[in-house]
């Protein structure tokens, strides 16, 4: 069902889920940019409706609110372990179509992988999404391509319209809350967007030959290894583990897991120094290759989708699509030399 909802309205229905939901959303940061007098928008604790920001991209994807950057898995002493406590709300997120098909990436990777992940599947189970409609299309944005720029998969969907809401519902939970409040009823079509400045074409013929392309070389010097691409991403899981010891013995303390990133020094160390992919060529191959071809191997579906925050982000302003649509000319040049 539609409806039509005034700010105060608004602000109603989300005082009247405050106490069943934590409810995240796109937030803008007052200098809280990179650089003097720009401001970030990240996700973050929502109170009041114009907290949330339609008009521009997220720097950070939703992630963090079902994935934490630093994850306690429990705590230990000499002889017992316990797991900590989570809180009883469940989770409302408020995101765009992009980032819902992104959702599905992380479920496939942390409950469909071998096994689910206890942790993951707990905050999973508790969340439910809004999705915002895309007025038009933002910088580096290439969801068209990637078949990720409209979604159905959603408790509801929102607009905003100057100083209007307009939502779809379809649980019927939520439908009831609007329609005790007696807000005016509508025809509502959530927005999406058709076409992209940016566009990609993942060769059809794509295989792992392509690794021994000459392309990967030119990120050996211009990728400096910062890991921005892998964290703002919202389809990355890696993870590394670290014990923090409240005593000096060692045998009390806690065990986190941690956002890591393929593309960082240090990611593939093992036992006895040695390390895989030191080039930073090779780990932009690992982490392509892993988005548009050996994740949709096994899942059917690319992994990425398309969101562009990894070329807002990146200093050496590497472009990820520019990086895919080379993949043609490529898998070309490794058929020549074969």
């Amino acid at each position: 069902m539609g409806f039509i909802l005034n700010m105060e309205q608004m602000d109603t229905f989300l005082d009247s889920l405050k106490e069943k939901y934590l409810i995240f959303a796109p937030k803008r940061f007052i200098n809280g940019g990179n650089f003097s007098d720009t401001d970030c928008i990240r996700y973050d604790l929502i109170n009041t409706a114009d907290e949330i920001e339609f008009d521009e991209k997220s720097k950070y994807s939703f992630k963090e609110a079902i994935m934490p950057i630093s994850q306690t898995l429990f705590y230990f002493t000499e002889s017992i372990t316990t797991t900590p406590e989570m809180s009883n709300k469940k989770i409302l997120i408020f995101l765009r179509n992009c980032d819902l098909h992104a959702v599905d990436s992380l479920d496939k990777i942390y409950l469909v992988n071998g096994f689910p992940d206890h942790y993951y599947k707990k905050l999973r189970n508790a969340t439910e999404f809004v999705v915002m409609g895309c007025d038009k299309p933002f910088e580096n944005c290439f969801c068209v391509s990637m078949d990720t720029n409209k979604s159905e998969d959603y408790s509801l969907s929102i607009d905003k319209d100057i100083d209007k809401y307009k939502i779809t519902s379809k649980e019927d939970s939520f439908t009831k809350v609007f329609q005790d409040m007696k807000v005016e009823e509508s025809d509502v079509k959530p927005k999406f967007v058709l076409s992209n400045d940016i566009t990609v074409n993942i060769p059809t013929d794509l295989d792992n030959t392509v690794s021994k392309s000459k392309m990967w070389d030119e990120y050996d010097t211009r990728c400096i290894a910062c890991g921005r691409c892998n964290f703002v991403c919202p389809t990355c899981t890696c993870f590394t583990m670290q014990d923090i010891f409240y005593s000096e013995n060692g045998k009390v303390g806690e065990r986190r897991r941690i956002w890591a990133s393929c593309m960082v020094d240090g990611y593939t160390n093992i036992a006895g120094g040695h390390q895989f992919r030191v080039n930073k060529g090779q780990r932009m191959r690992f982490k392509i290759m892993h988005k548009v071809l050996n994740f949709r191997k096994t899942f059917g579906k690319n992994m990425c989708v398309g969101c562009g925050r990894c070329d807002d982000s990146c200093p050496e302003y590497i472009s990820f699509s520019n990086a895919i649509n080379k993949l043609d000319s490529a898998m070309k040049e490794v058929a020549t030399h074969e």
